[in-house]
C-alpha cells in the first residue's frame, strides 16, 4: 500500500506563512502525497509550486464553521478553482442540519456542486464531533443526494476529529455511492491504518511526514 497517496498534506492554521506553505509543497513533492490542503489565499501559490508534479491542490470552503451563505460558498469555490484548486473541501451548514432544515443543507451543498467545473473533486465536511449518530446518517445521505464525491469527517478545528466508529458508520450509510475522507487527530501510522481499515479512502493530516517516517 502506497500510504502517501492516501494523504492530503494539510496546513490550515490562521498563522500559516508563505514559508510554511512552500515547505508543505516541498514535502508533498518529496514524499509523494496525494495533495496539499490549504486555505484559499494560498491556492495560487501552491498551483505554481506544484504545477509540474502530480500533487493536487485542495482548498477549503466555508471553513471552519460552515455558516457562510451558499452564495458566498459558491463564489469561494469558483475563485479557488480559477486559482488552480483541483479539489474542494466544503463545510456544511451544521446549524441547519441540527435544526432539521434538511432542504437548506441539501441546497447549500448543491450550490457548491453547481459552482464546480472541470474535473474538480468535492468533499463535504460534516463535523462529526458536533453530531449525533442520527445526524451523521442524515448528513451522509444529503451529501450523496447532492452528488458530492466524498463525505469528510472533520475540520480539525472543533472538539475532536475522526474516529474509527464514525468512519464505519459513514461507510455503512454511503456504501459505494461516494468516498470517505477521515481528518482531524490522525497523527500516527496506526491512526492512518485504522481509518483505512474502517473504510476511509483519503486521509487529511498535518503530521503526514511523521506518519510516513514511521514506516
Amino acid at each position: 500500500m502506497n500510504v502517501a497517496k492516501y494523504i492530503d498534506h494539510t496546513i490550515l492554521k490562521p498563522d500559516a506563512t508563505t514559508d510554511m506553505i512552500v515547505k508543505l509543497c516541498d514535502e508533498a513533492k518529496e514524499y509523494g502525497f496525494f495533495s496539499v490542503c490549504v486555505n484559499p489565499c494560498y491556492v495560487k501559490l501552491c498551483d505554481e509550486l506544484l504545477h509540474d508534479t502530480d500533487v493536487k491542490v485542495c482548498s477549503v470552503i466555508g471553513f471552519p464553521l460552515g455558516a457562510n451563505s451558499s452564495i458566498v460558498k459558491a463564489f469561494e469555490t469558483k475563485n479557488a478553482i480559477e486559482d488552480g484548486a483541483d479539489e474542494i473541501d466544503m463545510v456544511i451548514n451544521i446549524g441547519a442540519l441540527k435544526n432539521k432544515k434538511y432542504d437548506m443543507v441539501l441546497d447549500d451543498i448543491k450550490e457548491v456542486v453547481n459552482a464546480i467545473y472541470g474535473e474538480v473533486i468535492l468533499k463535504v465536511i460534516i463535523e462529526t464531533c458536533l453530531l449525533s449518530d442520527e445526524e451523521k446518517i442524515k448528513a451522509c445521505e444529503l451529501v450523496v443526494e447532492a452528488g458530492a464525491d466524498y463525505v469528510k469527517t472533520s475540520t480539525g478545528f472543533s472538539m475532536s476529529g475522526a474516529t474509527v466508529d464514525d468512519i464505519k458508520l459513514m461507510r455503512d450509510v454511503v456504501k459505494s455511492k461516494c468516498k470517505i475522507k477521515a481528518s482531524g487527530g490522525i497523527r500516527t501510522r496506526k491512526d492512518l491504518d485504522s481509518m483505512i481499515l474502517a473504510g476511509a479512502d483519503r486521509i487529511g493530516a498535518s503530521a503526514s511526514v511523521n506518519i510516513i517516517n514511521e514506516i
